[in-house]
């Protein structure tokens, strides 16, 4: 077996090893993240529960300061709709500025010789590695 052949074999070797040991702490640090999150979600629960007995916003202590407040969340049921919304009323400002990288990715292989103006494309080499 050639040197170069040998090589090849080690950094793969090397590399599913440390992709396998990432992993292992990526799964580790999931699970006690959970379980804090879990635990914070009770006691914020408890705070809110507290706020709300005591009919008040805000409270300080010697250890510091909670408040509640009201977080709104906005979504779609129906993206015909709402896309139908956004043209009548123009308010494209509804909508977050990004694009979908698969639909791009088809128009452009299915129409080579229409690029949209300001489309900017960055492709890279990358290594992909996969245990036998």
């Amino acid at each position: 077996m050639g040197e170069d052949k040998k090589l090849a074999e080690k950094l793969t070797r090397v590399y599913l090893k440390i992709r396998d040991k990432k992993a292992q702490l990526s799964s580790d640090f999931k699970r006690q993240e959970e379980d804090l999150n879990q635990k914070l979600d009770k006691v914020k629960a408890a705070l809110l529960d507290y706020c709300k007995e005591q009919g008040i916003e805000s409270v300080k202590t010697s250890e510091g300061l909670f408040y509640r407040s009201v977080k709104t969340r906005y979504w779609t049921s129906d993206w015909e709709a709402m896309h139908k919304f956004v043209m009548e009323h123009d308010v494209p400002e509804f909508l977050e500025k990004r694009l979908n990288q698969t639909n791009v990715r088809t128009f452009l292989e299915e129409n080579p010789e229409t690029v949209p103006k300001g489309l900017n494309v960055d492709s890279e080499y990358i290594i992909s590695v996969r245990k036998k």
